[in-house]
């Protein structure tokens, strides 16, 4: 397993090593030691699925705040996302900054998002999905959004306004602008 850091360094790339013959493969995909080596010590609490039928499929950015706050661990089992971390801790080198990577899986490869991160995917071919661990679980009274779109964030999403499918909550997000200081740089 190769764990690196991503241009902002608390969010990371993970790419498990295939073992494969003619019967398929098998792929580690959590390990807490070498998570633990890199970094990453959170308890996962919580298992989340998505299937999204529809190419261009936009999902976020979401994110919770304290005390639900949640880190997450990113990974597809059908189909590929561009998957997107936005930097909410204020007073941060990165804040306001993004990283965006593809996950296939075909390639295994999982985003580490910490605590304090906007998350959000557009599926990238029909039939997609994601599955996801969470450090917390869901807490409707903590759930917050990010506009996916705002031109003040620079992310190069593969759709656009016409093109993007969403749900209504996602369309009604506020701008980064508009924000308050959930989070702040430790």
């Amino acid at each position: 397993m190769q764990i690196t850091d991503t241009k902002i360094p608390a969010v990371k790339r993970i790419v498990p090593k295939k073992h494969g013959d003619a019967r398929g493969y098998f792929m580690e995909t959590f390990s807490e030691p070498r998570f633990a080596e890199a970094g990453i010590t959170e308890r996962w609490v919580q298992d989340n699925q998505s299937l999204s039928k529809p190419q261009g499929t936009v999902r976020g950015l979401h994110f919770q705040i304290a005390p639900a706050g949640q880190a997450k661990l990113i990974r597809v089992l059908q189909g590929a996302i561009l998957d997107v971390a936005v930097d909410l801790r204020h007073g941060s080198p990165s804040f306001g900054q993004h990283v965006a990577v593809e996950l296939t899986a075909e390639g295994g490869e999982q985003l580490y998002v910490p605590v304090g991160f906007a998350h959000g995917f557009c599926t990238l071919v029909p039939d997609t999905a994601v599955a996801y661990k969470v450090s917390h679980a869901y807490a409707p009274a903590e759930d917050r959004g990010l506009r996916w779109n705002d031109p003040a964030l620079g992310i190069d999403w593969p759709v656009n306004d016409a093109t993007a499918l969403l749900s209504p909550k996602d369309t009604q997000q506020p701008l980064f602008a508009e924000l308050p200081a959930y989070f702040t740089y430790a």
